[in-house]
């Protein structure tokens, strides 16, 4: 086996690890009644979980290391990352807005407005 296989599989079982990590967190969660860990705990382990992931697959695959040569794939990964937060922080943003404008509503208000606006 060649150094590159290694790695390959090096990244394969670190991202397989990660990924079972998050709902053997949260099984733990509800087994234990929610009080192993505490519902912010179990977010910031789950973003924590994302980046480390994030940064094992440009690592293990993407090959995204201190090199000298051009930065065309660092440039093309940034562009990439910086349309998916534009993406995801504008629908949360929109999603939380919604939430905030039509959540505090009862649900025969919401049944209600829809049918009004028939």
């Amino acid at each position: 086996m060649t150094a590159d296989s290694h790695n390959y599989i090096l990244g394969y079982l670190l991202s397989v690890t990660l990924t079972l990590l998050a709902p053997v967190f949260l099984l733990v969660h509800e087994v234990t009644g929610h009080s192993l860990f505490a519902h912010t705990t179990l977010r910031v382990a789950f973003l924590a979980l994302a980046l480390v992931q994030l940064v094992v697959q440009l690592v293990f695959f993407l090959h995204i290391r201190g090199e000298k040569r051009p930065r065309w794939r660092f440039m093309t990964l940034v562009s990439t990352v910086l349309i998916v937060v534009i993406v995801v922080g504008g629908s949360l943003w929109i999603m939380e807005n919604l939430d905030a404008r039509m959540g505090s509503m009862s649900p025969d208000a919401m049944d209600a407005y829809m049918l009004d606006q028939e």
